[in-house]
C-alpha cells in the first residue's frame, strides 16, 4: 500500500487517509438522499436511482483513487441532476432514457477530450468570469428548486413566482434544516449537511408529517434504470445543446475542482499545474459513462473532497475509503426513502449558497467582464436551463467585447461557441 499510493512521499499514513476518507464521505453522503429524490421527480424509480447513485459514486471514487491517485471523491453532481430532471425531462418533455443517453454521449466526448492535448486549450480558452458565472448560476438554479420543493416559493399567475405558506410544516422544517446546516458548518462539524437532513427527517416523522420506512434492508432492484439509456434518442438534433451542457459543465466543474482541491493539498507542481491531469479527467469522465449505464445523471468530482484534504488526505487511498463507504450505503435504502423532499430542500439551498460565492471573485471594476457573467448566472434559474444560461453568457460576452473594441479578449473558442448558440436560439429555439 505504501508503494502503490506513495504514502511516505506525501507525508501521510494509512490511519490519516482512512480518517480523511470518512470525513469526505460525511460531507457528501447527502447525495444518497438528494439524488434519488430529484431524479424520481423525473419518473425514475427511487430505489434503482439510489443504487445507481451509490455504485456510481463508489466506481468514480475508486477509479480516481487507484488510477489517478488523488484524494478526490466523485458522485452524481448537484446542479446537473436538477437540470436533468426539471429542465430536460420535465421542462422539455424528453424521456429520461434519452436524457441518460445524453449523459453517456457527453461522457464519451469527455474521455476523448481528456486523452487529447485539446483539454489544455479548452480549459485555458474560456474566460474566467464565465467559469465563475456558470458555477454561481447553477447555484442559483439549485436555490430556486430548493425553495420550490420546500413550498416557500410557489407559482403565481400575475408575478410568475410568489411566497408560499410559511406556516406549513414542510416550509418550517425546511427553514430549520437550512439554519442547522449553516450553523454546524460554521462550527466546522463534519457532515453538517447530512446531520441537518436527518434532524429534519426525524422531526417530520415524530410530527407525523412524513412516514418512517425503516433503516436497513437488502439493496433495491437496480433493473428499472440499469442499461435503460436511449443513446439513439440522445443523438437527435434537438438534444445537441443538452449534451453540450452536460459536457461543458462537467468538464469545467471537474477541472476547477481538481485544481482548487489539489492546490489546498499542495499537490500542484512548481508551475501551478496538476500532475496526472489526464488520468484525473479520464477517471471523472469514465464515472459519468458508468453512471449513465447504471441509471443516474452526470457523475463528477466533489469540492467536498477539500474536507478530507483538510483532515490530512493526500493520496488515492482517501478516495478508495470513500468508495467503500458508498458501497456500504446500499444497505440503507429504507432510510433514504424515509427522507422527504422538505428535508433535502435545505441541502440544495445550502449547496446553492456555496456555489454562488463565485460571483464575489468577478472583476467588478470591468463591466465587460461582470455584465455577461451576471446575465449568465441569472438566466439559468429564470429559464430553468443551464444550457440556455451558458448560451446567453457566451453570446453577450462575445458581442460586448466586439462592440467595446476589445475583440482580443475573446479566444477563437469563445466566438465559435457564441456563433453556435446564436444558431441554436435562431433555428432550434430555447
Amino acid at each position: 500500500m505504501e508503494k502503490f499510493f506513495g504514502l511516505k512521499e506525501r507525508g501521510t499514513t494509512v490511519r490519516t487517509e482512512v480518517l480523511a476518507g470518512l470525513t469526505t464521505f460525511l460531507t457528501m453522503a447527502y447525495i444518497t438522499f438528494v439524488n434519488p429524490a430529484i431524479l424520481s421527480d423525473a419518473g425514475m424509480d427511487f430505489g434503482a436511482v439510489f443504487v445507481a447513485t451509490c455504485v456510481a459514486a463508489a466506481f468514480g471514487s475508486l477509479v480516481m483513487g487507484l488510477f489517478a491517485n488523488y484524494p478526490i471523491a466523485l458522485a452524481p453532481g448537484m446542479g446537473l441532476n436538477a437540470y436533468f430532471a426539471y429542465a430536460v425531462v420535465l421542462g422539455m418533455g424528453i424521456a429520461w432514457q434519452a436524457a441518460l443517453g445524453a449523459v453517456f454521449v457527453s461522457g464519451i466526448l469527455f474521455v476523448i477530450i481528456s486523452v487529447l492535448p485539446l483539454r489544455e486549450w479548452i480549459i485555458n480558452a474560456i474566460p474566467r468570469s464565465l467559469k465563475l458565472a456558470i458555477s454561481a448560476g447553477i447555484g442559483l438554479f439549485l436555490g430556486i428548486i430548493a425553495l420550490k420543493n420546500a413550498g416557500i416559493v410557489v407559482d403565481n399567475p400575475a408575478t410568475l413566482v410568489g411566497l408560499g405558506d410559511l406556516t406549513s410544516w414542510p416550509a418550517i422544517l425546511a427553514m430549520l434544516g437550512f439554519v442547522v446546516m449553516v450553523a454546524l458548518d460554521w462550527r466546522r462539524v463534519p457532515g453538517a449537511v447530512i446531520i441537518g437532513i436527518l434532524v429534519v427527517t426525524l422531526i417530520g416523522v415524530l410530527l407525523g408529517v412524513s412516514e418512517f420506512k425503516g433503516v436497513v434492508s437488502l439493496p433495491p432492484d437496480p433493473l428499472p434504470t440499469f442499461l435503460q439509456l436511449d443513446i439513439a434518442g440522445a443523438l437527435q438534433l434537438g438534444l445537441v445543446t443538452i449534451v453540450f451542457a452536460f459536457l461543458f459543465v462537467d468538464f469545467f466543474d471537474t477541472a476547477g475542482t481538481l485544481i482548487g482541491v489539489s492546490h489546498r493539498a499542495g499537490l500542484l507542481d512548481s508551475k501551478g499545474r496538476l500532475p496526472r491531469l489526464r488520468r484525473a479527467l479520464i477517471a471523472d469522465s469514465s464515472a459519468s459513462i458508468a453512471g449513465s449505464l447504471l441509471g443516474t445523471s452526470t457523475t463528477t468530482s466533489y469540492i467536498e473532497s477539500a474536507a478530507g484534504i483538510k483532515a490530512g488526505g493526500r493520496t488515492g487511498l482517501t478516495a478508495v475509503v470513500v468508495a467503500g463507504l458508498f458501497l456500504a450505503c446500499l444497505l440503507f435504502s429504507p432510510l433514504a426513502q424515509t427522507v422527504p423532499g422538505y428535508a433535502t430542500a435545505p441541502a440544495l439551498l445550502f449547496v446553492a449558497c456555496l456555489m454562488a460565492r463565485g460571483l464575489a471573485e468577478l472583476d467588478w471594476e470591468d463591466v465587460s467582464e461582470y455584465a455577461p457573467a451576471v446575465v449568465t448566472a441569472i438566466t439559468m434559474p429564470l429559464t430553468f436551463s443551464i444550457a440556455d444560461g451558458i448560451g446567453f453568457g457566451f453570446v453577450t460576452y462575445a458581442a460586448i467585447k466586439l462592440l467595446a473594441g476589445r475583440p482580443q479578449d475573446c479566444s477563437v473558442a469563445v466566438y465559435l461557441v457564441a456563433v453556435l448558440f446564436i444558431a441554436k436560439f435562431a433555428w432550434i429555439g430555447g
